[in-house]
């Protein structure tokens, strides 16, 4: 008996003639109004029993079947409010995209922290889920975008009345299964088909009860009793072997897929036609996949049994697909040919969505996160259209779902997309000789090509597998494709890197007891004096970290530094360099103890503080510039302010010309002449939100119900740094270079203020000694070294002509050389004090004449090079290596040409004199 068996015994299933029954098929429990019935309903126990006889009175289109919901659920008093970004850590930093309604409100609104936006709500949000990538177009069912469509309550227990941000109960399981029961109903659903399955629900710390709801074989929703923590004395052992116990708060998170539910309206052979019809009749008819009435018969016959076919269940795919193959009486390999284009036309428009919502969203290309992600699909799509043959640009079939989806952003959207595609071009010419390169070392092995040099090849050159396939096959070798191989390859990027490396200097058990430090630099940010007591000291090895009751000191965070100062006491004035935030509590970092208890005295350093200001509102203006010039997509990624420079680092998916440069900068200088109030609110989380979206979250995540806002001109965002009051205070703004750091983000560094002048000044100073050096004006400097350059290059020419012509007639005289016989051959041995470039143009010059070559040189050490005419049984290779071995170096190289020394220059003589008999001992070997 499970330990959650009394949490599925309802009052609404008591009062409509529910039944508790066991499935003959896989023990589950479940709950049926037909006491008749032996199976749970849920495949493989069942097949889909809607193909070709929709589960629902009426056939809905995905828009309709989405309002339809939402519709509902507004009448029975749930808020409708608006589907979050795909991109999840636009608002939380411990997961990349969305995955579920629930994403949207944890871990503030489901810890209780935050209020929710509204009590009870009801959404349709778009979700991605890259484990399922494997499975799309296989199943019929599975796909990689989905809408989840939910309704969710936010419940306390009464006797933590004032604990949390929502309090009392909304409603609970009995009220979450009758909303579901009376909606399919509404839609015609036969209730006495509908099954009611339990299967508790374990996951990121949390558990209780939920019950899969099935209907004519397929699930339909999941309807989540999040009521649980983990605890390891708690009262409940659940399915993963943990305990846990019951939380003070507790959550109805229900998921409704809306692509089954509009699926079972329709009854079409898989989700995708009911879903994506238009662009699968496209796809269809552009890659000439058409079928007769037979094959039409055994396409629709499969996909109806394809219910069973899941990589997550199945081990062995082809064996499952075996099985249909036997029930349907067609050969296997039959089978296969006429499923595997249309399975791989249904993942293309799969794909094509899901890159829609991603890049819609704004999520930009690149190695590293959902950048990392977005460019995994976009790839393996550009690999299913060149496979099953449709002849049409990847960016114009992404497009027709970005137009389905009504994003505005569409023109950036196909730019990204063509872009992308040439990179993964280029990617593909490079990588492919090292996959020739491991074909050939793992057939020498007599081993297949492991599951983990497959994913860095994806990772590093974006190789498919199958590539791999074509090529090593080439080589006579073999290579193992797991069949979630993409779902291994986005396990691998499934989290963010942490960018902020923990301080570690300050141990928070320390400051405890300490009451939380008043933060009077947000009270007024151009205040440099202040007052304060002592509440605690600790003595360091650098020095002593000091509490006080308040503080104008800014502490590191949010890329701005620390401020310095000083904190003097009557007796005692304690220089400040370093300020850092623990919980609640500022710590400052000084060379002098004041000593407890004491009133001080505090003086910021004012000229460094305001270079931060005006750097840090800067910083602002600079990415709002880029916004307006680059696209909306642009999002920051990183940032960092100095007294003398900062930088922001901009995600975008190209490089950035000099011309945009130029533009972000004049765009930002208008925006500090403008000369507007920078303005600072404290304002609730869900009302930020809501009127400004998630974009104010440019500089990370901040902490708790209340945010601060920092408006700049037309840009919002959430803020923890100190700033100008206007524009104007700014002064003015330079941009001092970019550079890209890494794919698919780019490093602006500019200054501003005094630091802008005073870079200024440095390059005006640098051009200013330049034209003194050419003897020219500063505009004729790039001239002038145009001219230098290309000269100094044409001279660097004819020296190495001159070089070659030289040593042509060193060789043609023999150069006083010694020549050797070797079997018929001539061999010269000369010394030839000069540079490696000479010595390699006199031995090319004596094989040209049919010699073998042995030059030395002591310009430098001691230097050998060493020629063979084709044909000539002696190894450059072994000669050098014998000569550089008598100068105590070494050297080698192939059998026709070798180089090498040491760095006894003064025994050259003594090995050029030894050369002849090495070119003998090395021609008899």
């Amino acid at each position: 008996m499970s330990d959650l068996e009394e949490e599925y015994e309802l009052a609404y299933f008591e009062d409509n003639g529910f039944h508790r029954l066991e499935c003959s098929e896989c023990g589950a429990r479940f709950w049926t109004r037909d006491e008749t019935r032996d199976t749970c309903g849920e495949p493989p126990c069942d097949t889909y029993g809607f193909i070709d006889d929709p589960g629902f009175a009426e056939e809905y289109t995905l828009a309709e079947m989405r309002e339809a919901y939402l519709s509902f659920f507004e009448e029975h008093g749930h808020t409708r409010i608006d589907p979050y970004p795909v991109a999840a850590n636009r608002w939380r930093d411990d997961v990349l995209l969305t995955q579920a309604s629930i994403y949207d409100f944890q871990p503030l609104v489901t810890s209780g922290e935050t209020p929710p936006p509204a009590n009870p709500l009801t959404i349709s949000q778009p979700c991605i889920r890259m484990q399922d990538i494997d499975n799309v177009g296989k199943t019929g069912r599975h796909t990689m975008a989905f809408e989840m469509m939910a309704h969710h309550a936010f419940n306390a227990r009464e006797d933590v009345e004032g604990e949390y941000a929502y309090e009392g109960e909304v409603y609970w399981k009995d009220q979450t299964v009758e909303y579901c029961d009376t909606l399919l109903e509404e839609l015609g659903a036969d209730l006495d088909e509908v099954t009611y399955i339990e299967d508790p629900w374990v996951g990121g710390g949390n558990a209780g009860p939920a019950i899969e709801v099935i209907y004519k074989g397929l699930e339909l929703a999941t309807l989540v009793f999040m009521s649980m923590e983990r605890d390891d004395d708690g009262e409940y052992l659940l399915k993963d072997g943990n305990r846990y116990s019951k939380m003070d708060t507790y959550v109805v998170d229900t998921g409704y897929g809306l692509e089954r539910w509009t699926w079972m309206s329709q009854g079409t052979p898989t989700v995708y036609e009911a879903i994506y019809p238009e662009m699968i009749d496209f796809l269809r008819g552009n890659a000439g996949i058409e079928y007769t009435d037979e094959e039409e018969r055994i396409v629709q016959d499969a996909a109806r049994l394809s219910g069973n076919l899941d990589i997550d269940d199945v081990d062995d795919v082809e064996a499952a697909r075996g099985d249909i193959a036997d029930e349907l009486g067609v050969d296997v390999d039959r089978l296969r040919e006429l499923v595997e284009p249309l399975e791989q036309i249904y993942a293309i428009a799969d794909h094509c969505r899901t890159l829609a919502y991603m890049l819609g969203d704004g999520i930009v290309p690149s190695n590293v996160g959902t950048g990392y992600l977005v460019r995994m699909v976009l790839r393996r799509t550009k690999r299913l259209v060149d496979t099953v043959g449709v002849d049409a640009p990847l960016d114009e079939l992404v497009d027709m779902q970005a137009d389905r989806l009504g994003y505005e952003n569409r023109d950036t959207i196909r730019d990204v997309v063509r872009t992308e595609v040439e990179k993964y071009r280029e990617t593909l010419d490079r990588g492919t000789r090292r996959v020739e390169q491991l074909a050939e070392e793992y057939a020498r092995e007599g081993e297949p090509i492991p599951t983990e040099e497959l994913i860095e090849l994806y990772d590093s050159h974006g190789i498919q597998p199958d590539t791999v396939e074509e090529i090593a096959s080439e080589h006579e070798a073999d290579v193992d494709v797991p069949d979630d191989f993409y779902s291994l390859v986005a396990e691998r990027h499934g989290q963010e890197d942490d960018e902020e490396a923990d301080d570690g200097e300050f141990d928070p058990a320390d400051f405890t007891d300490l009451p939380a430090t008043e933060r009077l630099y947000y009270e007024d940010q151009n205040r440099m004096e202040f007052e304060a007591v002592v509440l605690d000291v600790f003595e360091r090895e650098d020095g002593y970290d000091i509490v006080l009751d308040q503080t104008m000191f800014y502490p590191e965070g949010g890329g701005q530094p620390a401020d310095h100062g000083t904190l003097s006491a009557d007796d005692v004035t304690a220089d400040v360099s370093d300020v850092q935030r623990v919980g609640d509590v500022i710590v400052h970092r000084a060379d002098a103890d004041p000593g407890k208890g004491e009133f001080v005295r505090g003086q910021v350093d004012s000229r460094r503080r305001r270079q931060h200001m005006r750097h840090h509102t800067a910083t602002h203006l600079v990415g709002h510039a880029a916004r307006q010039i680059l696209g909306d997509h642009i999002r920051q990624a990183g940032a960092q302010k100095s007294t003398d420079s900062a930088r922001i680092d901009l995600k975008h998916y190209e490089s950035v010309t000099r011309e945009q440069v130029k533009e972000i900068e004049r765009l930002a200088n208008e925006f500090v002449m403008e000369n507007v109030p920078v303005e600072q609110e404290w304002i609730d989380r869900n009302e930020a939100e809501a009127e400004y979206g998630f974009d104010i979250y440019q500089g990370g995540i901040p902490e708790g119900e209340q945010i601060r806002l920092i408006h700049a001109e037309s840009d919002t965002q959430a803020c923890g740094g100190t700033h100008v009051s206007r524009t104007g205070d700014v002064g003015s703004i330079k941009i001092l270079g970019t550079e890209r750091i890494q794919d698919g983000v780019i490093r602006f560094t500019y200054a501003a203020g005094d630091a802008a002048v005073e870079a200024t000044q440095q390059t005006e100073d640098a051009l200013l000694d330049a034209a003194e050096i050419l003897d020219v004006t500063p505009q004729d400097v790039p001239e002038t070294a145009e001219r230098f350059f290309r000269e100094w290059k044409e001279r660097g020419k004819r020296i190495d002509e001159l070089k070659e012509e030289l040593a042509s007639a060193r060789a043609g005289g023999s150069g006083g050389g010694e020549e050797v016989d070797l079997d018929g051959t001539t061999a010269v041995v000369q010394r030839l004090d000069a540079d490696m470039d000479e010595l390699r143009a006199t031995a090319n010059a004596l094989v040209e004449d049919g010699n073998v070559a042995v030059v030395g040189s002591a310009a430098d050490g001691a230097q050998f090079v060493v020629a063979v005419p084709d044909g000539v049984a002696v190894d450059a290779g072994d000669v050098v290596g014998e000569l550089a071995s008598r100068v105590g170096g070494g050297g080698g190289g192939p059998p026709d040409f070798a180089q090498g020394g040491g760095p006894n220059g003064e025994d050259l003589e003594a090995a050029l004199d030894d050369a002849p008999e090495i070119l003998k001992q090395v021609l008899n070997a």
